[in-house]
């Protein structure tokens, strides 16, 4: 039975290796899998979907305004059964498109297994990650641990000099130079004091 499932964390956690392991099961059983990835995320290269332990795949670049339905449709239409949709950074989704997916397990009876963050460095929900979290048929925490040794479930966006930035557009793409997963004890602790993070290289997180 197809289902929607979204796979959430903080950063680093590991979210796009696991993309990267699932898709590579169903090709491995001869079962052929569409990676989406948003056009926003190019930091790889456009189109590609890498993590930072060095697996990497080709995905299909798609927009804001991007019918993922249609697209899926179109998709089977020219290349046969699609077994598994798989969407990187899914808290770039618009709730128009988390409704789309919903349509591709209903409807298409594919199941669609999305990866991304639950909450932005205000500590509010993506749009996305939103719609997942009231409409997916399964929940999962993908599990990381901030620099005090409790587990993270916030990001936060650090400057050049290493302080929380508090205000700014929602996205700014970026990685370990930009943003840093915490627990939300120390995320209370950042935003209420002077905003500064002391991180030892040794004690960042690798995805």
């Amino acid at each position: 039975m197809a289902k929607l499932y979204f796979y959430y964390s903080a950063m680093n956690a590991g979210k796009t290796t696991t993309l990267l392991q699932s898709a590579h099961n169903y090709l491995e059983r001869g079962m052929r899998t569409l990676i989406y990835t948003p056009r926003l995320d190019d930091r790889f290269g456009e189109g590609i979907v890498a993590s930072r332990i060095g697996l990497k795949a080709y995905g299909r670049i798609f927009e804001r305004e991007e019918d993922l339905l249609a697209r899926t449709r179109d998709d089977v239409a020219a290349n046969g059964a699609l077994h598994c949709v798989l969407v990187d950074e899914a808290q770039f989704l618009t709730k128009a498109q988390v409704w789309q997916l919903t349509e591709i397990v209903d409807a298409l009876k594919i199941p669609v297994l999305t990866y991304g963050l639950r909450t932005d460095f205000r500590g509010e929900l993506f749009e996305g990650s939103q719609y997942l979290m009231a409409w997916a048929d399964s929940l999962t925490e993908i599990k990381t641990i901030c620099h005090t040794g409790k587990k993270a479930t916030m990001v936060v966006r650090v400057d050049e000099h290493g302080r929380a930035v508090t205000q700014g557009p929602q996205v700014e793409i970026g990685g370990n130079d930009r943003y840093v997963s915490v627990s939300r004890a120390e995320f209370k602790r950042i935003v209420a004091g002077d905003g500064r993070i002391e991180l030892k290289q040794a004690e960042l997180p690798l995805e």
